[in-house]
């Protein structure tokens, strides 16, 4: 009689264990076992703890393949899911296979496990359509098992939040603001020292200009080397600007001058609210880096096509009339980064890459275990998002100009006109011609975060792939791209998104992930540096404005509260966040892979001393990409 040891860990998280049974069946080569039931003395399966248990069928098995797991209940008790993080088998033979688990599991669920190293070329095996099958139902299944941190911890500061704007009599007023300062008054307890600094200096250029390098959205500005026609900034206009003596033809062939145009919004329609229109416009701005290095605004247009009631507004007008066109500008910028950057490229395209692998690929392909770890609550996140952010009374469709149509509207256009390559973080860069522009902080870190993802998926995939011949031969591989191809980028051959693979250098490209940050309670919890709602249509005639215009063109004292409460809640962090390059769950099982994560943490606890140490010296710190603070995953 052959005797296998069985060690079973329990995932450590709370209400992991289960008094219900637990049986197994181990299948190899050569055969399989009875169903055994996993029972010791006392409560066997506790979170965090490890028990030892035996599997003894007549014979060897041969080569361990895989394991089903099953779980009963235990008389009448109620049901008592079970969070299985592994088992490791240890063979008569000695070889001891580890078969990663991590997830919940359910009465009357046959859930099967494989270990052992990655395995590529395993196509057609009914264990793979299996393996396959059941991650999708486990999505589905575990939905709200899964995310109720994140929504317990959101219900708690909504709970909180809604009290103290209760108690100022703020929640729900449909006032408008007296006094620019009461806005300061919206929470005592939520506030950060950016958000403080904001309040102070949001009416100065050179911050303004910043925020498009350090801000919640660096992913629009690119250098100008000429002006688009629809923009007829002229030398007379901008030279109070400029360095004495020079230029806006000097300048630009210099690079000193940058542009954003908001062409992707042009004719998208707002919202009304309380039957009363919304607005967002589609402009233009133009931007200076001067002698001493500092970005500022020099020309701001509204709208796309010029004429005289579409003034170019310059920095010499009247204040008030320079502030509305900075607020304006910013406000459909930040409704662009919430449905482009934000939803769009970040969460719904991470989407798309984490359904196309858990359909694709089975758990012992070695790039769903490199993966799986930076899909953790993707979907569910995604899921709760559409109903509570985009849906009707949505959060988001609730305090932007934009409903949830233009969004949608937006996201649309956006898709059409996504490139493959401007995912690529070092060729999105240069497209925009900002590799040496100075200060920009946001550039500096991310390349460096890229390079240490490069590196390490690098690593990981020439490790399993030694040759373009074999990413040729994985059709799970070459089904995973066609997926993405065909689901994310709708099958648009302009995008540049392969359809398959041919080396295994696109390979690596393509899995090198994006990573996220976000950074919007810092920036745009003061209303005034950009609200993403605004009630009043943009000036059309310079010198007509005062203080009172801006107040009336702010959101009522209700609506603002509702925007720095969801840009709060957007920007918090969760209890139980997992930061990038941390892996709780070993999917691997070979001491190479192992090493080369224990690597890739080194560089970027390097990273990070790095940043924290250039962020001590500078009056503005940007902290936002060092790597103790990005997440392993999409989640929020």
């Amino acid at each position: 009689m052959a005797e296998y040891k069985l060690e079973v860990t329990t995932g450590n998280i709370k209400h992991a264990g289960t008094t219900d049974n637990i049986y197994v069946i181990l299948f190899g080569s050569e055969g399989q076992s009875e169903r055994t039931k996993l029972d010791n003395s006392g409560i066997d399966f506790k979170a965090g703890k490890t028990r030892t248990y035996t599997v003894k069928p007549a014979s060897s098995l041969g080569k361990l393949l895989f394991i089903k797991v099953e779980k009963d209940p235990l008389f009448i008790f109620p049901e008592n899911e079970w969070y299985c993080s592994t088992i490791l088998v240890t063979a008569p033979e000695g070889d001891m296979i580890v078969f990663p688990c991590y997830r919940w599991i359910s009465r009357g669920e046959l859930v099967e496990l494989r270990g052992g190293k990655g395995l590529i070329q395993i196509t057609g095996s009914i264990y793979k359509k299996n393996d396959v099958s059941q991650k999708l139902q486990h999505c589905h299944h575990n939905l709200l098992l899964f995310f109720k941190p994140i929504c317990l911890h959101c219900f708690a500061h909504i709970c909180f939040s809604g009290s103290e704007l209760k108690f100022k009599g703020l929640a729900g007023s449909l006032k408008k603001w007296k006094d620019i300062d009461d806005m300061k008054n919206i929470f005592w307890s939520k506030k950060t020292t950016l958000s403080e600094y904001v309040s102070e200096h949001w009416k100065e250029d050179d911050f303004f200009g910043s925020q498009f390098l350090n801000g919640t959205n660096p992913n629009v500005i690119k250098r100008c080397s000429k002006l688009p026609p629809n923009f007829p900034v002229t030398d007379e206009m901008v030279k109070p600007f400029l360095e004495t003596g020079t230029t806006l033809e000097k300048e630009m062939e210099k690079g000193n001058i940058f542009l954003c145009d908001q062409k992707i919004m042009d004719g998208i329609p707002a919202r009304m609210k309380d039957g009363n229109p919304l607005y967002a416009t589609a402009g233009l701005c133009l931007f200076y880096m001067n002698p001493e290095q500092k970005l500022i605004p020099i020309a701001i247009q509204l709208h796309q096509q010029p004429s005289e009631q579409n003034p170019i507004f310059l920095p010499s007008d009247l204040e008030t009339d320079w502030l509305l066109a900075k607020l304006f500008f910013r406000s459909s910028d930040q409704i662009e980064f919430q449905a482009v950057h934000h939803l769009l490229s970040v969460h719904y395209l991470a989407e798309v890459f984490a359904v196309a692998a858990l359909r694709c690929f089975p758990t012992i392909h070695p790039l769903y275990k490199l993966l799986i770890p930076h899909f953790r609550h993707t979907l569910h996140i995604n899921v709760v998002g559409r109903k509570t952010l985009l849906g009707p009374g949505g959060a988001l469709s609730e305090v932007l100009s934009l409903g949830e149509e233009g969004l949608t509207e937006l996201m649309r256009r956006a898709l059409s006109q996504m490139t493959y390559s401007s995912l690529c973080l070092p060729e999105n860069i240069a497209a925009r011609g900002l590799e040496t522009i100075p200060n920009f902080y946001y550039r500096d870190d991310a390349l460096k975060v890229w390079n240490n993802i490069n590196s390490f998926v690098k690593s990981v995939v020439e490790y399993y792939y030694d040759s373009d011949s074999n990413v040729c031969k994985d059709s799970e591989l070459q089904e995973w791209v066609n997926e993405i191809f065909t689901h994310g980028f709708l099958k648009n051959k302009l995008s540049g998104c392969p359809s398959c693979f041919n080396t295994v250098a696109e390979v690596i490209n393509s899995t090198t992930f994006n990573f996220y940050s976000f950074i919007c309670f810092d920036y745009n919890s003061w209303i005034p540096n950009g609200s993403l709602l605004l009630c009043k249509p943009p000036p059309v005639t310079k010198g007509l404005s005062n203080m009172q215009t801006l107040l009336e063109v702010f959101p009522n004292v209700g609506d603002t509260v509702k925007i720095v409460s969801t840009v709060w809640i957007l920007s918090d962090k969760y209890t139980d966040v997992v930061p990038l390059g941390t892996y709780p769950e070993e999917h691997f099982d070979e001491p190479a892979p192992k090493q080369m994560i224990k690597e890739f943490q080194a560089e970027l606890s390097y990273l990070s001393e790095e940043i924290a140490t250039r962020n001590s010296q500078l009056k503005i710190p940007y902290p936002y990409l060092n790597p103790a603070v990005i997440e392993n995953s999409v989640t929020i």
